[in-house]
């Protein structure tokens, strides 16, 4: 009798399980899942899946170079399987024109990196960036400035704070023009030999200054004529500002004719570079030539952000 019993408790309960809701839900849950892997054995997915190793670009590391210090890393790529599969739907075989990619950060960044100067950015890059030291040259700056317009570029302009004080409405028309806006000490002192304390006071007044005109904070410090030691790096991190330094110099202070600026520069500039130049009646008479030499060796031209920046252009 005790058998019967049991026997009719287990038939209750098996048939609850079988007409509980919760139960049909799992059962059509394993139903979609069977589905689900099913699309992945569509051939074409398949060989997105196994083909994008073979279009992988491993992203590069950020690292400190023996010669150029500080270099950024770079972006990688890879293929996108579930988007590419998507684009190619209506496909009746793999399609590599319509692979989609996303880009791949390094796992090591510019600011995990101890403080250095950076000369460069990535060689992997195909991007150069324009540095243009201000502390004089008023009158150059226009034609510069409408150059630079004309082909529809941005540059990173370091100014020195003593002239941001005494020229505030051009401080603020190279800002309003979309640049981008670099630390160059306040007096334009040797800062290898200046004290720490000078250091910081150097930057620190300059960061001000130009906040308080142009609205705008600094990223990165250029110490003038590129003298610095290592506690000049230190302090300038410190106050949260990267020190740049060059890769490509115009030495247009020397004011030597324009051909001569636009060959130095055709003949060094490289993937990455940082182009140095100055507010000089020789620049702006090269620029325009200089930025179509630049363009037509592929390379994008921008600021020192954008030049050091990990994303990719391709």
């Amino acid at each position: 009798m005790q058998k019967i019993k049991l026997f009719a408790v287990i038939g209750v309960t098996v048939l609850c399980i079988i007409i509980n809701p919760i139960s049909e839900q799992y059962v059509s849950y394993l139903k979609a899942e069977t589905v689900s892997v099913g699309k992945h054995s569509n051939p074409i997915y398949e060989e997105i899946l196994r083909k994008s190793k073979l279009y992988k670009v491993e992203a590069v590391d950020a690292r400190i170079d023996p010669i150029w210090k500080a270099t950024p890393g770079y972006n990688g790529l890879e293929v996108d399987v579930k988007a590419s599969f998507e684009n190619m739907k209506g496909e009746n075989a793999f399609n590599e024109e319509k692979l989609i990619y996303k880009q791949v950060q390094p796992k090591v960044h510019l600011e995990n990196l101890p403080a250095s100067p950076i000369y460069r950015g990535n060689p992997d890059k195909p991007m150069v960036g324009f540095i243009i030291n201000v502390a004089w040259g008023n009158e150059y700056l226009p034609d510069m400035l409408a150059t630079l317009k004309k082909h529809n570029l941005k540059a990173s302009f370091f100014l020195e704070g003593r002239w941001v004080k005494e020229n505030p409405d051009l401080a603020k028309m190279i800002s309003e023009s979309g640049h981008e806006i670099g630390n160059h000490s306040f007096t334009h002192p040797d800062m290898k030999k200046l004290s720490a304390a000078e250091i910081k006071s150097q930057i620190e007044k300059t960061n001000a200054v130009i906040e308080a005109t142009t609205g705008r904070v600094c990223k990165w410090f250029g110490p003038p004529s590129g003298s610095y030691r290592d506690e000049v790096v230190k302090i300038a991190d410190v106050l949260g500002l990267g020190t740049i330094l060059w890769s490509v110099d115009t030495i247009d202070w020397q004011k030597p004719a324009p051909e001569t600026i636009i060959h130095r520069v055709e003949a060094k500039v490289h993937p990455g570079a940082l182009i140095l130049m100055h507010p000089t009646d020789s620049t702006a008479k090269a620029l325009d030539r200089m930025i179509t030499k630049i363009e037509q060796k592929n390379l994008k031209i921008g600021t020192v952000s954008d030049t050091l920046g990990e994303q990719r252009i391709d």
